[in-house]
């Protein structure tokens, strides 16, 4: 089974998270994505943990296996001529490099990305740094909790001004992944017209800003500093965590309309004075709260969350993971994979969030997943891959062929 990007190779030179992220991405859609790792210790993720998964002899971080799937894995050194010579290699077959080397880092190992571009002139280049590679601060280290705190994200969250909080997942790194990978595909859609290849360039900084939404607009526009309000939203109310007789539910008056049918439900009065209208209940947000935390302070979650589905009120709980990955509806979402890993069998992964539909409205299954690689795990088919005929010389079949691994077709 094939995908969208079947015809595209990829060359993966990134480390850590945001370029993994990305090319996991591209890989999910059916890329050939050929992850050059340091030989004897890999990606850097190899090694955090825990937890690790396997005994001593083959034991894997579950950091690295979140960000790696639908890989292959060659070890190079970059600093010895005979592994230059093969990264080059992969670099004519390759439509798109990733790496998220330090500024400068390429251009001392004589990789710098102009010269692989006079090289392979279709190649788009992805590039993420961690506050980006120019400016003041350019080429400075990024690693995401810095890049949370820079760009403002732990200003927003917590429970209130003074206590800043991380995000609970490393969300820079996965937000500059996820604008990389979008970057890529319009320029191998622009290459389509102009037959040239670009660098994208994006980072920590920037996907973290380019995600303030109306936080940044509040302050750019109206002159306003948000800051961290706990579980309850800056500009809507009723909308947040509010507690019942055996824990907490979420709920989400986004409208008028549905702030008339909440009151209906809960015996509560919409034209009291101060909750008429949004704005003034974002005014009173503790009266709103107290008000409606009342009104829940007999119930149980679940027949409360009953009775707000039943009334049409947007309404949730606060599931732990394992509770996330055990639901129904995580599963119908085609949300988790199993794959064969070469050396811990058979595994359950978090899979791709994307699903796609042929006109009839059947789903379209593009791929088996791959588990992620062991080190090294692919030299011997990649270095055989190399030694083939490029596209365009006598004999060869079409572009695009070679990027086919043959264990596809099995």
């Amino acid at each position: 089974m094939t995908g969208p990007l079947d015809d595209v190779v990829v060359v993966d030179l990134s480390r850590a998270l945001a370029g993994p992220h990305a090319t996991m991405m591209l890989g999910d859609l059916g890329a050939r994505v050929v992850k050059v790792e340091v030989p004897d210790r890999g990606d850097d993720t190899r090694s955090w943990g825990p937890p690790f998964v396997g005994d001593e002899d083959a034991r894997e971080s579950t950091y690295f296996l979140s960000a790696n799937r639908n890989k292959e894995s060659i070890a190079l050194d970059l600093k010895a001529d005979a592994d230059r010579a093969t990264l080059l290699e992969l670099v004519d077959r390759a439509d798109v490099l990733v790496e998220n080397f330090r500024t400068g880092v390429l251009e001392r190992l004589g990789l710098g990305v102009e010269s692989l571009l006079q090289r392979n002139p279709r190649l788009v280049v992805l590039s993420i740094t961690g506050f980006g590679h120019d400016g003041p601060e350019g080429g400075r280290a990024g690693y995401d909790q810095i890049a949370q705190g820079e760009a403002g994200l732990m200003s927003l969250t917590g429970s209130g001004p003074d206590d800043p909080q991380r995000v609970g997942v490393p969300i820079g790194d996965l937000l500059a992944g996820i604008y990389g990978a979008y970057g890529v595909l319009a320029a191998l859609h622009e290459r389509h017209t102009t037959g040239v290849g670009q660098v994208v360039r994006t980072s920590l900084l920037a996907a973290v800003t380019g995600v303030h939404a109306f936080q940044g607009t509040r302050w750019t526009v109206a002159g306003e500093v948000g800051h961290a309000q706990g579980n309850h939203h800056p500009s809507i109310a009723p909308y947040g965590l509010f507690r019942c007789r055996d824990g907490a539910v979420q709920i989400a008056v986004g409208s008028e309309v549905l702030w008339q049918k909440f009151c209906l439900a809960f015996g509560l009065d919409a034209d009291a004075e101060g909750m008429r209208s949004n704005p003034e209940r974002v005014a009173r947000r503790d009266q709103v709260i107290e008000a409606v935390e009342a009104a829940f302070a007999d119930m149980d979650a679940d027949a409360l969350l009953e009775r707000l589905a039943d009334a049409g009120i947007p309404a949730g709980r606060v599931r732990t993971l394992d509770e996330v990955y055990a639901w129904e509806q995580t599963a119908s979402q085609g949300l988790l994979v199993d794959v064969q890993h070469s050396s811990l069998g058979t595994m359950t992964l978090p899979g791709p969030p994307l699903r796609f539909f042929d006109p009839s409205g059947a789903e379209v299954t593009h791929r088996d997943h791959r588990a992620p690689p062991v080190l090294d795990e692919h030299a011997a088919r990649i270095r055989a891959w190399l030694d083939t005929p490029r596209p365009g010389t006598p004999g060869t079949e079409a572009q695009g062929a070679e990027t086919r691994d043959p264990e596809d077709d099995r």
